[in-house]
């Protein structure tokens, strides 16, 4: 025990190198948060140019995440194999190769593949550079590092589609990832000339190494991870591939789970979730994910679909938030440093997400103007502000050494995926809700009272004015009241859908008095060693 704060200090920086490792880490997860949003608005250009279906598409999204999810539990064990430094700057390298493969690709196929190889790389940077930038800070500090850290992985989102929008708009679809090229290889260099790897035991010889459990792991969170992309598009447990996925999921994580309980060199030390306020930290980070990326996914969605807005006025509108959110960070790091209580910082970011999510089920309408959803998305950077530095020094304060690490893997998947459950449930709100308000405005849309009649009449004398016969004109005016009633039903489903996330996030707040009082000052990051 004597041994680890030397350690420790031996890899914290200070002046310029510490400055260079800091935008290094922030560099490379703002990277791979980005790419995780950055091409969907780019999926129709892909579509046709790459002459694939909506289904095949869909797979560059599916492909990343999946790989994504699979990798980010190895991160510590993968670390302590290869040396920190080597590892990072590997999975940069791979990340930075497979973006220019991608930007090449042929077909989609190709393009899929790709994707699926950055997401390997891409998974990495996010735990490995959270523990790089905050053991580069010394103890009384690491709250700030967090800070500094969370600017990146909350603003990563609502980065991708302006940024995706703005190269697709005046460049083409390959840009989104050849952007990524200058980055990778300036990160590469400062990564192998800076940053430096803590001392590690004795690492596994291949027949030590858990095959079976990377194999069951890769089943497990592969499985779900389809389930959650294609579940809705699919119709859920009615497809047999679904069914079948969800079985092949199922048995993976009991068999993962034994397999990382027995075995003697587990590669994901579930033992860690003894801890009880880690137990409570990752549902609070799932929750978190499900805020972060659902509200990313439904804002741009409904300004998009129903206000008619192009895909990069959709993106910037989110950009006020995520400004909130870099000067808050900040401000949360020095709050913690000064001693106030993080569980009080966490209630109030569930609660400033509530106030969102209901001032957003007030506000929506089939004409909302930018004006009317301004102030709810600054109350959305605040509520996440206060929850991801907070979040994360809770969960592991009562963790030491190695544990650390791997209770940031546990974090940080849990996070990607909330992020995926809530993009899932959404989507399948959004549709069962639409049908279900379209039965019941058809069924008051009554066709012998007299302001239905005006209306239709109203149509009718318009199209007939541009030229339609009667009977046609009489058509038009029917679709376009169809059309109405459409629209409609998907607002009052977008509307529900903030209602229950609001009561969502209102419930969580008294889990926060589950966790136990944490020190304030936490070493946050003591490994992945």
């Amino acid at each position: 025990m004597a041994t680890a704060p030397v350690v420790q200090d031996d890899l914290v920086e200070y002046g310029f190198r510490r400055t260079i490792i800091t935008i290094t880490a922030v560099l490379c997860a703002l990277l791979e948060i980005v790419d995780t949003t950055i091409v969907n608005v780019a999926l129709n250009n892909m579509r046709g140019s790459l002459g694939a279906s909506l289904n095949d598409v869909a797979w560059v999204i599916t492909a990343y995440a999946i790989a994504n999810v699979i990798v980010i539990p190895m991160t510590s064990w993968l670390s302590q194999q290869f040396g920190r430094r080597n590892y990072f700057a590997a999975s940069i390298i791979i990340f930075t190769i497979a973006s220019f493969m991608c930007g090449n690709a042929d077909n989609i196929w190709e393009l899929v593949a790709f994707r699926f190889i950055q997401g390997l790389g891409g998974g990495a940077l996010l735990v490995t550079a959270q523990t790089i930038i905050t053991e580069s800070y010394p103890i009384e500090k690491r709250g700030m590092a967090q800070a500094i850290y969370g600017m990146g992985v909350i603003v990563g989102p609502t980065l991708g589609p302006p940024l995706g929008g703005y190269l697709v708009d005046h460049f083409s679809w390959p840009y989104i990832f050849y952007i990524n090229l200058p980055i990778g290889i300036v990160a590469t260099l400062l990564t192998l000339s800076f940053v430096r790897s803590p001392k590690y035991g004795e690492k596994l010889k291949a027949n030590q190494v858990d095959w079976l459990g990377i194999g069951l792991l890769a089943a497990f969170i592969g499985s779900l991870q389809y389930i959650l992309e294609h579940g809705q598009q699919d119709d859920w447990f009615n497809d047999t591939s679904i069914c079948t996925l969800a079985v092949i999921s199922f048995l993976g994580l009991f068999f993962f789970i034994w397999r990382q309980l027995t075995y003697e060199y587990p590669i994901v030390n579930l033992k860690v979730l003894k801890d009880s306020n880690l137990k409570v930290g990752v549902i609070l980070s799932f929750i978190m994910g499900f805020g972060l990326y659902g509200t990313t996914f439904i804002v741009p969605i409904y300004t998009q679909s129903i206000l008619g807005w192009t895909a990069t006025d959709a993106g910037l509108l989110l950009v006020p938030s995520s400004i909130t959110v870099a000067i808050m960070m900040p401000m949360i790091g020095k709050l913690i440093q000064r001693g106030v209580p993080q569980t009080y910082m966490v209630a109030l970011g569930f609660l400033g997400f509530f106030i969102f999510t209901y001032w957003m089920h007030n506000v929506m309408t089939p004409d909302t103007g930018e004006e009317h959803l301004f102030w709810p998305l600054i109350v959305r950077g605040l509520g996440l502000g206060l929850l991801f530095v907070p979040i994360t020094t809770l969960s592991l304060s009562g963790l030491k050494g190695k544990s650390i690490g791997e209770g940031a893997a546990f974090t940080g998947m849990m996070r990607q995926l909330g992020g995926s459950f809530g993009i899932a449930i959404i989507t399948t709100f959004i549709a069962r809700f639409g049908q279900e308000h379209r039965v019941n405005l058809i069924a008051h849309l009554d066709s012998t009272k007299v302001n239905v009649q005006n209306r239709i009449h109203a149509l009718q004398q318009g199209f007939m004015n541009k030229g339609d016969s009667a009977n046609i004109a009489l058509q038009k005016a029917y679709k376009v009241l169809d059309l109405g009633v459409t629209k409609q039903s998907t607002v009052l489903s977008y509307m529900d859908v903030f209602l229950y996330l609001g009561v969502l996030f209102l419930i969580c707040i008294p889990f926060i008095l589950l966790i136990k009082k944490a020190k304030n000052k936490v070493e946050v990051s003591e490994a992945m060693h």
